[in-house]
């Protein structure tokens, strides 16, 4: 009894539990001297693995879209508008105040959890939650492109120290896209239309993308608490911006769903304004910006998973008390 109550544990608390598990991992090597040159070994081989886990992921995931489904609807347009929105206000209140130091540096970690396109592995969480496969990945695809083209534009508006050029960030970021949404997405049609049989198998295996979301999300939480933990300012500074980044987190998933209601898709406008590709979030932040503000979209991580931890619960629930 008790091993089948540990395994209705890990599956119903899956996402907490790699966030823990990454986290407890990297300060075990981090501060246990005899396991350093192991650390040192597995730093890029963490690396290298995270990115074939996302491929993985998006593979597995799109096999089961329908691809005559794909096309947009009302609730994009609107969850878009609120993402401008948001990153409005952000940049005109950088501009507005004359944001310098500390502050800007916190408002930069704040924009970047609100430019951040819809995470790709936002499908994932949806399917669980019994939304739109087909909707959210084509939102996925738009919010990506909104980003590519809000960056270029905002960047250099807020942080006069950002080289970056409209037309050489909008290709880069592009060329991020096809990588990892187009090659995925083509590589599943060519599957589910000319190899059957491998499609077949790979449907077949319940939740097998949420479980390697769940692995990736080990190693990303990994990696963040190292950053987090090597973060060159105060304890206090880092709690406002994990504390803000949380505020924000909660008002965007929040509007999501408030405009989703209108369309009765609030699972998937939730989803799609709130969940953030927070790896994307950190390196344009990295790359663009005071790389302090990295730690926004790191924290980032935290809250919205333990949101979809809770979603995902609920829904659990709501299924169980239907069956009994």
């Amino acid at each position: 009894m008790e091993k089948k109550q540990v395994i209705r544990f890990l599956k119903d608390w899956t996402l907490p539990v790699a966030m823990v598990t990454g986290t407890l991992v990297y300060l075990l090597f981090a501060y246990t001297p005899a396991l350093s040159s192991a650390a040192d070994f597995f730093d890029p081989v963490m690396a290298a693995i995270f990115p074939v886990f996302m491929f993985g992921i998006l593979f597995v995931t799109f096999c089961k879209v329908d691809f005559h489904k794909m096309r947009p609807v009302g609730w994009h347009l609107w969850v878009g508008v609120f993402q401008l929105l948001f990153v409005a206000i952000a940049v005109g209140l950088v501009l507005g105040y004359d944001m310098q130091g500390r502050s800007l540096v916190l408002m930069e970690a704040l924009l970047t959890c609100i430019i951040a396109p819809c995470a790709a592995a936002a499908a994932v969480v949806t399917t669980k939650l019994g939304g739109s496969l087909e909707e959210m990945t084509t939102y996925t695809f738009m919010s990506n492109m909104l980003t590519a083209l809000l960056i270029p534009v905002c960047f250099p508006m807020i942080d006069k120290a950002a080289d970056i050029t409209f037309m050489a960030a909008f290709m880069k970021i592009l060329r991020e896209v096809c990588i990892v949404l187009l090659v995925p997405l083509a590589l599943a049609y060519v599957v589910k239309h000319f190899m059957k049989g491998l499609h077949r198998r790979i449907v077949s295996v319940k939740d097998l993308s949420y479980y390697l979301w769940a692995i990736s999300l080990m190693i990303v939480t990994g990696t963040t608490v190292r950053n987090i933990c090597h973060a060159q300012t105060s304890v206090w500074f880092l709690l406002s911006i994990a504390l803000l980044g949380m505020m924000v987190c909660i008002i965007q998933f929040a509007v999501g769903r408030f405009i989703g209601h209108y369309f009765n898709r609030t699972v998937e406008a939730g989803q799609a304004l709130g969940q953030k590709n927070t790896a994307f979030a950190i390196w344009i932040a990295y790359t663009y910006l005071n790389p302090l503000s990295s730690v926004g979209p790191g924290c980032y991580i935290l809250w919205q998973n333990i949101i979809n931890s809770v979603e995902i619960w609920m829904e659990r629930k709501k299924v169980e008390k239907l069956k009994g």
